[in-house]
């Protein structure tokens, strides 16, 4: 298979990238990291890390706290962040639809999207008064064996799935004919219920079950998803079939009629 990745492109920026990837190290349960857990995390050399550290808390990206080993998300970040979220208008609009309908579940809900290799999770919206799953914003999830994954694999055109695979690099052993597989299956899912259920046995984790639907934003080139997850006690497949995966397309629908968009349509 031809590479199709923008690695391969001469016009790709692998300093840039890596600086990138140091930012996307950080979580939000994270009391900072060091250059040895943000190296860890990267796959970068640790002397690669440290130069990057330094340049991007030279220009507020990064910070220090009292400990001198150890940086945090800076007020550069924070304020990039925040006009990235103010430039994608569903964002807001959809955070009273997924608390409701995390409350109304007790499972987690998650706004979850595509990130290079990965499954972003973007933002998750936690029952009120009860415990829910580990998974946090800034956690990347693999794309097979996951209902999130999955489903992002079954919302993408088949001219682009050459492009994510390769991208994927292999990981847990997702090559060209299983993402065929994997898109025949959520499609099938999507168009006969409106929501994918990755099976149980198929999931990287055996401590979760989650069922995801899609989403086309206006102002995001691809397609996103929304997932409700919980511990497979709490979320039995019976409970995903009849109760949550309905539930979960019932507010994405309210989420596009409140835009004003048709349907996400699934691409050919």
């Amino acid at each position: 298979m031809t590479d199709q990745s923008p690695h391969a492109d001469r016009r790709f920026a692998t300093t840039l990238a890596r600086g990138l990837s140091v930012l996307r190290a950080f979580r939000p349960s994270d009391d900072g990291l060091s250059n040895a857990e943000i190296a860890e995390r990267t796959g970068l050399p640790k002397s690669t890390v440290s130069r990057l550290t330094f340049t991007l808390q030279s220009l507020g990206y990064l910070t220090h706290g009292r400990l001198r080993d150890r940086y945090r998300p800076g007020p550069a970040l924070l304020a990039l962040g925040n006009v990235a979220g103010a430039s994608i208008s569903f964002i807001d609009i959809c955070a009273p639809i997924m608390q409701r309908l995390a409350d109304e579940t007790g499972t987690l809900a998650l706004l979850a999207m595509r990130d290079t290799n990965k499954v972003l999770l973007a933002k998750t919206f936690r029952p009120v008064d009860r415990s829910s799953i580990w998974l946090e914003v800034g956690h990347r999830l693999p794309f097979r064996g996951t209902s999130s994954g999955h489903c992002l694999i079954g919302a993408t055109s088949e001219d682009a799935l050459p492009e994510l695979v390769s991208e994927v690099d292999g990981d847990r052993g997702l090559d060209l004919a299983t993402a065929r597989e994997i898109r025949a299956d959520a499609r099938d899912q999507m168009f006969a219920r409106g929501f994918v259920i990755t099976e149980p046995a198929q999931y990287f984790s055996g401590n979760i079950h989650a069922v995801s639907t899609p989403f086309q934003p206006r102002d995001i080139g691809g397609p996103v998803v929304f997932t409700c997850g919980a511990l497979p006690v709490d979320l039995p497949v019976e409970r995903m079939e009849t109760e949550v995966g309905p539930a979960l397309r019932v507010a994405v629908k309210e989420l596009e009629q409140r835009l004003g968009m048709p349907p996400s349509p699934l691409p050919g």
